[in-house]
């Protein structure tokens, strides 16, 4: 036992740490319940007892020796820390740190998700591989529906019952299977269609889809639901107009057109020279949907939208290729940094 006192004695008189980093790790080291110099004084009770006195003596004045160097260094670094602060001079400017950006589709899906909390929707998720049921089935997609054919859809060879969700309107399935009327809730999220990549259009884009249900909900509810949201995202001036349309889990159904704001009507690639960008889907809730998830539509009633988020933005900054917002081009992608 006393060999290894002066063992460790003598390494600690070898020490000199050069940080505070240093000196932690030798308190760390022998000073801590678990350290060397505590571990020593657990062995202590097998010492013989001819041998206490003695032994117990050399611990103490080790320990004493141990705890004096650790706040001999501590001291003598703060001041030196002290001293090195003296000779800054505070009233130069800081080292410029240049901040990051949020994507403008992350800005826009902020915007149409904090319209849609004013009026009541709350947000929910789903998965985005999801079952042939969710994604199509009940949603009353018939067998022969273009959608599921592989142009369209991404399904995966090993199981064709999987695949990537096509529209968030999966979602809206899963919220009706397990909540009870009144349903009011958006869902956004990623999604994915086999389509050529071009400036209006991207294999990979993003959804924003609502649904409503309760007792007594209209047509009317609906459009003006998302003349609101028309004139909250866009601005008092847009122009809304709706067409008949027809989508398979609504009836009736109609697209919403917004006027465009990037030529000002006058025509450009990005509304095909019409002046109007289409930017949602809508409609009444099938009964037939209903029925698949056990809702009783001789009871309720509900209205259904969904909207990519990727055109709005095109519109709102007037951006003219969709492709911009997957290649990660710091010299795009910094002209949003301003935008909170």
């Amino acid at each position: 036992m006393i060999d290894k006192i002066e063992e460790i004695r003598k390494k600690i008189d070898a020490l000199q740490p050069k940080n505070a980093e240093e000196v932690e790790e030798f308190r760390l080291k022998y000073l801590t319940k678990k350290g060397l110099i505590p571990s020593l004084f657990k062995d202590f009770k097998d010492v013989p007892p001819e041998q206490k006195k003695e032994i117990g003596q050399a611990l103490n004045q080790l320990k004493t020796y141990a705890q004096m160097k650790y706040n001999q260094w501590k001291e003598e670094l703060g001041k030196d820390r002290e001293s090195k602060a003296a000779d800054i001079d505070f009233s130069l400017p800081a080292n410029f740190v240049e901040l990051g950006a949020r994507h403008p589709i992350s800005i826009v899906l902020n915007d149409m998700v904090d319209i849609f909390n004013r009026l009541g929707f709350t947000v929910a998720e789903g998965p985005e591989i999801e079952d042939d049921f969710h994604n199509f089935t009940a949603l009353n997609f018939p067998e022969e529906h273009p959608a599921r054919d592989m142009q369209d859809t991404f399904f995966f060879e090993k199981n064709p019952d999987i695949l990537l969700r096509t529209h968030t309107s999966s979602v809206q399935i899963r919220a009706m299977q397990k909540l009870k009327p009144p349903i009011r809730q958006i869902y956004p999220g990623r999604v994915y269609r086999n389509e050529a990549i071009s400036a209006r259009s991207h294999c990979i884009f993003h959804q924003v889809e609502g649904l409503y249900v309760d007792k007594d909900v209209s047509f009317a509810d609906l459009k003006q639901t998302l003349y609101y949201f028309a004139k909250e995202f866009i601005g008092p001036d847009v122009k809304v107009r709706f067409r008949p349309s027809y989508f398979p889990f609504t009836e009736p159904s109609a697209e919403m057109d917004i006027s465009c704001f990037l030529c000002g009507g006058k025509g450009c690639k990005i509304c095909k020279k019409t002046g109007w960008v289409e930017i949602l889907g809508c409609g009444m809730v099938d009964p037939n949907v209903l029925k698949f998830c056990n809702i009783d539509p001789e009871e309720y009633s509900g209205f259904a939208f969904g909207m990519g988020i990727e055109r709005p933005t095109l519109v709102k900054y007037r951006i003219e290729d969709i492709r911009l917002f997957f290649e990660n081009d710091i010299r795009f992608l910094k002209q949003f940094r301003s935008v909170i």
